[in-house]
């Protein structure tokens, strides 16, 4: 690991910051333009501004064609392997390319032309990459639904963006069972008022749906003609200040934000990013565990790997249960991955069922030079048990779905900062982070307040809503004029690290004590004992709020949950102090979680508080919430 005082970090952050448009400039040198930036950034477009203002690119060229025409045509870009199919299929530049020109025609034929939407519902299979890469190629606009979604959901993302053209597959498949998509689409188009003009549906072997005729295209049949008429879509130009896609985020109202993604900043950011932070080189093997329905898979998956020219790894499985713990060692020895972008709650499902790391010892690693985890707070127990038994750096670093890339995080092609257990480092090049007060006034190192991004956002960052830019501006710019409101809550040190506590509404405050929950999850996760928790404010009469703990053990462990739930509240009191005012720990079987890994805190206090809640969207099993209430029975 290189020392702080080896780091390029330092010098490239002040310039970032002492001259954003020259530094930006420099970066866009990555990128392949129709047309250069008549201003690098203009500050009186848009709701804060725009980058590369005048540019015209088409990213699509810049992820394939480019590549294909300076010598990458035989290199493997799209290695797809499913241990739930048992197949691995690999796809080269010039084939991706010839795939995805072929389906940017066949959209054309069906009306979709520049600036059109096109909703994607679709499993992690290549044809959801080359479905996304034809979209941007044909200036279209893309907007990635997770396959399996609710269809009120659904319905909801359709009414937004209204879809001329909606592509999805006859189903998921997940451990054990299969889900039916076709169901979920036609409820959900039954259901929205915005409807599409046809549904082109890939039927899987492992289940066959029925079509809806008039509305509904077989996508093999398509594909075949397409491909044997030599059909093959040019790249359209775009503006770089026009949308790549919308991807939706859940709305506290009930009505999704659409999180508007431009051409131009985006190319440059992600492009940047592949080497100066994740360390990878043109041409190596780059694998992000994540789903294309998240903005980690459209960023990581999908764009920034082919923009770099590196070989891209797309998963379609999970980190245990296909088949064992070790599932993720193989992907890495089998196609030599130098790296890989994941989330901490997959590393807690690893660590809970091979706690001694038997299974890593099982692989070749020799490849693999790095691990990187970001989606929600990386607790230190889970980063010191992963640096132990994968011996190489493991980098926390945070971002969110309307930045598109990190915020945060520790610069492995810059030069490695040291590591701080509990802080995804510090600031990348482009964003100023403050920690403020309640009057948007910076507080002194070491004190908790709310994480800002001051004004203008670096490149890649959202713009504005889908066609609400007065909701962009009440969510995110209003509460501290000047900046952008990240919702989350934690400080920065005395050498400017930042330390990410929770969202702000994670801050609990007991009898006047704001308190993180996040601190008391990194003492609850220090138990041997414990794969892994969650803590939340319950209601109390007297205090306001108290702390409740969560905890999940680990696999093997026989001791009494009642003995164990005693230690942990001792833990606490130890090292926080009775202020903490902790003094209930409930273990359960597991924890109720996103399909994309995050816990959902909010509901599990719903449940606790008595209040009514819904079922989250996005979760990955309705039962457990049910386990959840039964665990609290007599408790609270």
């Amino acid at each position: 690991m290189s020392v702080q005082g080896k780091s390029k970090y330092h010098e490239v952050h002040a310039r970032s910051l002492a001259d954003p448009e020259g530094f930006w400039a420099e970066a866009a040198r990555e990128i392949d333009w129709i047309e250069p930036a008549k201003k690098v950034f203009d500050g009186t477009q848009g709701t804060y501004g725009r980058w590369f203002a005048g540019a015209v690119v088409n990213t699509c060229y810049n992820a394939l064609d480019r590549h294909v025409a300076g010598g990458r045509a035989d290199q493997v870009a799209l290695i797809h392997d499913s241990p739930l199919t048992n197949s691995v299929t690999r796809l080269t530049y010039a084939e991706l390319l010839t795939e995805v020109q072929a389906f940017g025609a066949i959209m054309q034929e069906f009306g979709v032309g520049k600036g059109d939407r096109v909703l994607l519902y679709m499993p992690m299979v290549p044809e959801a990459v080359v479905a996304m890469l034809a979209c941007a190629r044909i200036g279209a606009v893309h907007s990635v639904v997770f396959g399996g979604f609710a269809a009120k959901e659904l319905a909801t993302r359709i009414d937004d963006a209204q879809p001329r053209l909606i592509l999805s597959a006859s189903c998921g498949i997940e451990p054990g069972r299969i889900v039916q998509y076709k169901p979920l689409l036609d409820e959900a188009i039954n259901l929205s008022s915005a409807k599409p003009k046809a549904c082109i549906v890939l039927q899987r072997p492992q289940h066959v749906c029925a079509l809806t005729p008039g509305r509904d295209y077989d996508w093999a049949s398509l594909r075949r003609k397409a491909l044997n008429d030599g059909k093959s879509a040019p790249c359209v130009p775009v503006a770089a200040t026009d949308p790549l896609y919308i991807l939706y985020t859940s709305g506290t109202t009930g009505i999704p934000k659409g999180v508007v993604r431009d051409n131009g900043g985006h190319l440059v950011a992600v492009k940047w990013s592949m080497f100066n932070l994740y360390g990878v080189k043109p041409g190596e093997v780059w694998w992000c565990g994540s789903d294309i329905g998240w903005v980690v898979g459209h960023s990581y998956i999908v764009y920034g790997p082919l923009l770099h020219g590196a070989t891209t790894v797309m998963y379609e499985g999970k980190p245990v249960g296909t088949p064992d713990a070790g599932a993720f060692w193989r992907v890495i020895s089998e196609h030599k991955a130098v790296a890989l972008f994941t989330a901490p709650t997959a590393f807690r499902a690893i660590r809970k069922d091979d706690p001694d790391g038997k299974f890593i010892r099982q692989y070749d690693l020799s490849k693999f030079r790095t691990l990187f985890l970001a989606g929600e707070r990386a607790d230190p127990p889970t980063v010191e048990w992963a640096e132990q038994q994968l011996k190489v750096p493991v980098i926390d670093h945070w971002w969110q779905t309307e930045t598109g890339w990190c915020i945060a995080g520790n610069p492995v092609g810059l030069g490695q900062l040291p590591v701080k257990h509990g802080s995804p480092t510090v600031p990348m090049p482009g964003y100023q982070v403050d920690v403020v007060d309640e009057a948007a006034k910076p507080v002194a190192a070491n004190t908790m307040g709310s994480i800002v991004i001051k004004l203008p956002m670096p490149p890649g960052c959202l713009p504005t809503l889908w066609n609400q830019d007065a909701r962009f501006k009440e969510a995110y710019l209003t509460e501290f004029p000047g900046y952008y409101k990240t919702s989350d809550a934690g400080y920065k040190d005395e050498d400017g690290y930042v330390w990410v506590m929770g969202r702000t509404d994670d801050i609990i405050n007991v009898a006047g004590h704001r308190l993180s929950t996040g601190g008391m999850e990194e003492i609850l996760a220090s138990h041997a004992d414990v794969a892994e928790c969650a803590v939340l404010g319950i209601r109390d009469a007297i205090k306001g709020e108290v702390p409740c703990g969560f905890l999940v053990l680990k696999a093997g462990v026989k001791r009494p949950p009642a003995e164990i739930e005693k230690e942990i509240i001792a833990l606490v009191r130890d090292k926080l102090g009775p202020v903490a005012a902790f003094k209930l720990a409930i273990t359960v079987g597991r924890l109720p979680k996103t399909r994309s890994g995050k816990i959902l805190r909010g509901t599990i206090k719903k449940i606790a508080d008595g209040e009514a809640w819904t079922m989250p969207a996005t979760i990955e099993d309705p039962k457990v919430l049910d386990e959840i209430g039964d665990a609290l029975k007599g408790r609270v």
